[in-house]
């Protein structure tokens, strides 16, 4: 099992930023992963991480203005966003998969966190 929680989520203006983390505790993944879900939307890729190696692969929504990182000593991941827009809105959640790779569909991670609102206001 792996326990995911996320934080740092919240309101901010179109053209601000927000830091946020994903702590992990429990079994030895590959990967991290963020993903979003707006409301009536399919929850959707936006960044991941190996965890061994630090590379990563972002959605080309985000890329430029997203930046994802980790801390292995305190098994945290980072979603740094910057300039955000309105459609960055949803709900952002940590996953982690546990063979290394980067995966971008929901289905190829196990275990997933509750998640945390970032709401952009035009």
């Amino acid at each position: 099992q792996v326990q995911l929680v996320e934080s740092g989520g919240g309101l901010v203006q179109a053209g601000g930023s927000l830091r946020l983390s994903c702590v992990a505790s429990g079994r030895t993944f590959g990967s991290l992963g963020w993903f979003r879900q707006a409301p009536g939307k399919e929850r959707e890729f936006v960044a991941t991480i190996r965890w061994s190696f630090g590379s990563t692969n972002y959605a080309d929504s985000v890329k430029g203005r997203f930046t994802i990182s980790r801390d292995n000593a305190k098994r945290t991941v980072y979603l740094q966003m910057n300039s955000l827009k309105p459609e960055d809105t949803a709900v952002y959640f940590c996953a982690a998969r546990m063979t290394a790779g980067w995966a971008t569909t929901k289905d190829e991670y196990d275990y997933w966190g509750q998640g945390t609102q970032v709401t952009v206001s035009s």
